[in-house]
């Protein structure tokens, strides 16, 4: 099996704790590391990153997800280019349309077209060019780096609706699915990605899974620790849900209690949910039931995985999704 892992963190732990972290996800042998780029919710990170970057001397490192709009293009083209210098060449910028915390902020996700062009923008900036635009979203104006930037900084988009995904697929270096863990989301998904892809006469680009939830002997505890983020879906992977059975007047129900701020914000809402669904969409239950989710996104085609830790046990959740990744490699490979 030539899947990989990750794991994306939030900036959520001490610089102490969280440099521990890094450690033993190094130690574990996970190829990435993410960071979540949140407005008010947790620590910078770009600051966290760079404490990965000086921790471990090999993991590749990403913001999951950064946007276009709380960070001018220009600012990000800076800090990503920076922390891929400390890194020695280990960047990946993540970026998306923005999502529920921005609301906090006054603003709404950003369009697609400020997505593409921000893209375009900031890798004319690393390319060393002088680089004018007039997007509604932001401007450059005979701008350029007046430092040396690796041009070639890989720029992943993380996407869950049928529009995203064809622009990732037809101008990203990677793709981030946020479409659950069943297998009739992912091959939707991935679709889509190919139908961008064919658009610009292009390779399908790294297909990236991210795997949110728990892992636990007592499946009831993972359960509960999973549940919130299925409330996430509703709101802004609708399509996800109907693919899944969720039908439509309980997407509605969950969209009107949970209207913004993070994931973890949205228990009330997440309790309306089928424990079904959210075993779709999330790790949430034992090693066996992580196993069958990793086997359907090896599956489905996609090139990495990445376990997005959820509840009051996530170092053990990582742990726990090392051994059951081991598992599925090493039955792959026999």
């Amino acid at each position: 099996m030539s899947l990989r892992s990750g794991v994306v963190l939030q900036g959520a732990y001490p610089p102490d704790e969280f440099r521990s972290m890094v450690e033993r996800i190094d130690a574990l042998g996970f190829s990435n590391l993410w960071l979540t780029d949140s407005s008010l919710h947790a620590r910078n990170s770009y600051a966290y990153l760079t404490l990965a970057a000086l921790t471990s001397p090999r993991l590749v490192l990403g913001t999951a997800v950064t946007n276009p709009l709380t960070r001018h293009p220009a600012i990000t083209a800076v800090a990503t280019a920076t922390v891929d210098e400390i890194s020695n060449g280990r960047m990946i910028l993540g970026i998306g349309a923005g999502d529920r915390p921005l609301l906090a902020l006054g603003m709404r996700p950003a369009r697609l077209a400020t997505i593409r062009a921000t893209i375009g923008a900031i890798r004319e900036l690393w390319s060393g060019a002088d680089v004018t635009v007039e997007d509604p979203g932001f401007e450059l104006h005979d701008a350029h780096l007046r430092f040396g930037a690796r041009p070639d900084i890989p720029v992943y988009v993380s996407a869950s609706g049928p529009k995203t995904l064809e622009l990732a697929g037809e101008i990203a270096d990677g793709v981030i699915l946020l479409v659950g863990l069943f297998p009739e989301g992912l091959a939707w998904a991935l679709e889509h990605v190919d139908r961008g892809a064919a658009k610009a006469g292009r390779p399908r680009p790294h297909v990236a899974v991210f795997a949110y939830g728990s892992i636990d002997d007592d499946a009831s505890a993972a359960l509960a620790s999973a549940r919130s983020i299925a409330a996430w879906f509703p709101q802004t992977a609708p399509a996800i849900c109907e693919l899944a059975g969720l039908p439509s007047s309980l997407i509605d129900q969950v969209r009107e209690r949970y209207a913004g701020g993070e994931f973890q914000e949205a228990e009330e809402a997440a309790r309306l949910l089928p424990d079904g669904f959210v075993r779709r969409v999330a790790l949430a239950g034992d090693a066996a039931q992580a196993r069958e989710r990793i086997e359907a996104v090896a599956a489905a085609g996609a090139d990495s995985i990445h376990v997005f830790p959820l509840g009051a046990h996530r170092m053990d959740t990582i742990e726990a999704f090392s051994r059951c990744f081991a598992d599925v490699s090493d039955g792959a490979a026999a």
